[in-house]
């Protein structure tokens, strides 16, 4: 009895050690596959997250501003070509357009005084409304409503307007700017060939289109045709270039409402650029400022110093000749009356011979 109970013991312990292995080869092998999901994950929340920091809402100072870009600058081609996609690359409105088309990201209304309002009352609800209002040729199905590459008005979306950010982060001391806002506008002439007047489709925030930016890669230069930069990248190194056609002010007005001429114009945006660049250099310098009075005295005091040097200077090349002779005038002013009494032939000789002494 004992023999058979230590041969089934013996049998049960063979089976344990045989099936813990395969146990824990499951166990790790469930483990590996969480942990690679979990990294599949992380990438993919990477992917979305957008490159360019957030601009915080204590800033200390700020200043908006608004800019017009022309697409057909060559600063601003990579966001113009290519006009219809081509495999996997495709110009930022042909990109835009299909999330605002799926309804990925929000799009709002364009006021007519141009200032953008993101309330939830100005959003865009009736993408049909936005197709039939710019004429642009759409298929509606269950709903949803698709547009062929070809019939997308990217051709005519020429300009655009954006709204920047430039501020002073005081945790940082640092200065930067951000761009908050964009509208694209088209630019579509009429049937008789006069000249496109500009229609602002809708305003988008840039924070909701940041993360979807930093999937859209774009053709930096002409001589370097890889695509190693994003079209978030683009905006966050501000690398487009734009006229200013506004500021935010109080009167909400446009430059054109105070400036009348182009060279008025032209004047008052220098002005405003040469000011945010006065700004961001006023933050590293530091100017002294100097008191009148203390000016005045700092300069009188070499004045005086060289004229007591001047008054000093005649005795010295008196006494020049013989350095024993002066302390002799020490002694008395009337030793040194009587020497000038002496005859004038006796008293060269006289410091002669002390000079050889």
């Amino acid at each position: 009895m004992k023999k058979f109970f230590f041969i089934a013991l013996m049998m049960g312990m063979a089976a344990t050690a045989v099936a813990q292995p395969a146990k824990r080869r499951t166990v790790s092998s469930n483990e590996a596959a969480k942990s690679q999901t979990a990294r599949q994950a992380s990438d993919r929340a990477a992917l979305l997250f957008p490159t360019s920091e957030a601009m915080p809402e204590d800033v200390v100072w700020r200043r908006d501003i608004y800019r017009q870009l022309d697409l057909l600058d060559d600063s601003n081609a990579a966001l113009y070509y290519p006009i219809e996609p081509v495999g996997t690359q495709c110009n930022l409105f042909t990109y835009i357009f299909r999330l605002f088309l799926t309804g990925r990201v929000p799009a709002y209304e364009y006021k007519l005084d141009g200032n953008e309002s993101f309330a939830a009352k100005d959003k865009v609800g009736d993408v049909k409304e936005v197709l039939e209002r710019y004429y642009i040729y759409y298929e509606e199905k269950d709903g949803k409503y698709t547009v062929a590459d070809t019939d997308v008005p990217s051709a005519y979306v020429k300009r655009y307007y954006i709204k920047e950010s430039a501020y002073l982060d005081q945790r940082t001391g640092t200065t930067s700017t951000k761009v908050t806002a964009i509208c694209p506008v088209l630019l579509e002439g009429d049937d008789f060939g006069g000249e496109a007047a500009p229609k602002p489709l809708f305003w988008m925030k840039y924070d909701d289109l940041a993360p979807w930016l930093s999937k859209l890669p774009v053709m930096s230069s002409n001589y370097n045709n890889v695509t190693n930069m994003t079209a978030d990248d683009y905006f966050t190194r501000n690398l487009y270039k734009g006229k200013i056609y506004k500021t935010a002010n109080m009167q909400g007005r446009l430059i054109t409402d105070y400036c009348k001429t182009d060279s008025a114009v032209a004047k008052e945006q220098k002005r405003i650029e040469q000011q945010l660049t006065d700004f961001e250099a006023s933050i590293w310098t530091h100017k002294e400022k100097v008191d009148t009075a203390s000016a005045d005295s700092v300069v009188a005091e070499p004045k005086a110093k060289s004229a007591k040097r001047t008054a000093t200077a005649k005795p010295k090349k008196e006494v020049a000749v013989s350095k024993g002779s002066s302390s002799t005038s020490r002694r008395s002013g009337a030793s040194s009356s009587k020497q000038k009494n002496s005859s004038s032939a006796s008293a060269p000789k006289a410091s002669v011979r002390r000079t050889r002494r």
